[in-house]
């Protein structure tokens, strides 16, 4: 029994060190175990999928074990559980985000372009299924950040967003470094770029949406623990009562919200500077920050079109809805929002 758990546990490390070569390695010498020559696949989770990873994994079990799988598998179930609860969604997981990899490739040598993502799908918590909704952050802000920076001076950027918004100062940054990038610059929209999102997009040279993406209104929103407020409602409020009749913190808040709604039209209208004259930047102000609309409306891609101009167009690549396939919902760690590949130029 001893001389057989040991060499199921030179199998483990083998098929670990098939996947991760460094864990695999340190694990075989953490346990004095001299690793075993085995099929040269140290690349297998890179072009396989992962039943395909599962059946060389259990080729694997049965060459080193002899003929008696079915008692090996009885014997050593913790083994064979801790394959497929660890191992086989650590491959999937890799095989995801090398297939996301090759796509930004291909698709910044198509376009010649540094294309960057800022991507937010609904997580799943480990097993649990606990939903955790994603927003831009300040993480998301100092990656986007930079793979600007590191973008040469002269290489348009593509950035691609799915987004529900989030912190205004990270999308406040974002939305600044673009504009300031001297080369071309262009925000593809697959499905949403809400609130946050609509902001960096107007930093954009131009903004490629799909005929049913949404832009949303960047009006600022106030919030406690009970809940959040737009500003202009809380103004609103305020105007429309007697000053007695109006307790301490709501007179703060409507404070903050006057800062808040003068703050994003001067910002704004700096973003849009050079891009629309006057007039056209008043209104799209108007429409964006007044809180004409609820925080949540859609500006669909013909709306946004009629608002800004030629800038919007409705060709998205084929390469992006690809990309979006790709970051289907999953269980376990969440991943990255930001990812870029450097565009090398020969």
């Amino acid at each position: 029994m001893l001389a057989h758990s040991r060499r199921m546990a030179i199998s483990i490390i083998n098929i670990l060190a098939i996947c991760y070569p460094r864990l695999g390695n340190n694990l075989g010498r953490y346990l004095s175990i001299q690793r075993i020559a085995i099929y040269k696949i140290g690349f297998i989770w890179q072009i396989l999928n992962t039943n395909q990873a599962c059946y060389y994994a259990m080729v694997l079990f049965q060459s080193q074990i002899g003929s008696d799988i079915t008692s090996a598998i009885i014997n050593n179930i913790w083994f064979i559980l801790f394959i497929f609860l660890f191992l086989v969604p650590m491959l999937q997981r890799n095989y995801l985000q090398m297939a996301r990899k090759s796509v930004l490739a291909r698709l910044g040598k198509t376009r010649g372009t540094q294309v960057i993502t800022l991507i937010h799908r609904q997580e799943t918590i480990s097993f649990l299924g606990i939903p955790l909704a994603r927003y831009i952050d300040i993480e998301d802000s100092e990656k986007v950040l930079r793979a600007i920076r590191k973008a040469k001076r002269d290489v348009p950027i593509d950035i691609i967003l799915h987004t529900p918004g989030g912190l205004a100062l990270a999308a406040t940054q974002i939305a600044m470094a673009l504009k300031a990038h001297p080369a071309k610059k262009t925000v593809l929209v697959p499905h949403y770029a809400m609130s946050g999102g609509t902001l960096i997009a107007f930093a954009a040279d131009k903004i490629i949406m799909d005929p049913h993406a949404a832009l949303g209104p960047v009006d600022p929103q106030l919030g406690d623990m009970q809940g959040s407020y737009p500003a202009t409602s809380l103004l609103k409020v305020v105007s429309k009562k007697k000053i007695d009749e109006i307790d301490d913190k709501t007179l703060v808040y409507a404070e903050e919200a006057q800062k808040a709604l003068n703050q994003m039209k001067i910002l704004l209208k700096e973003i849009l500077e050079g891009k629309c004259d006057e007039s056209k930047t008043q209104e799209i102000i108007e429409e964006f920050v007044s809180g004409k609309y609820t925080h949540d409306h859609p500006f669909m891609a013909k709306e946004a079109k009629s608002l800004l101009g030629e800038c919007v167009q409705t060709n998205i690549p084929e390469e992006v809805y690809e990309l979006m396939d790709l970051y289907r919902m999953e269980a376990g760690r969440s991943r990255p929002g930001v990812e870029y590949v450097p565009l090398m130029k020969h």
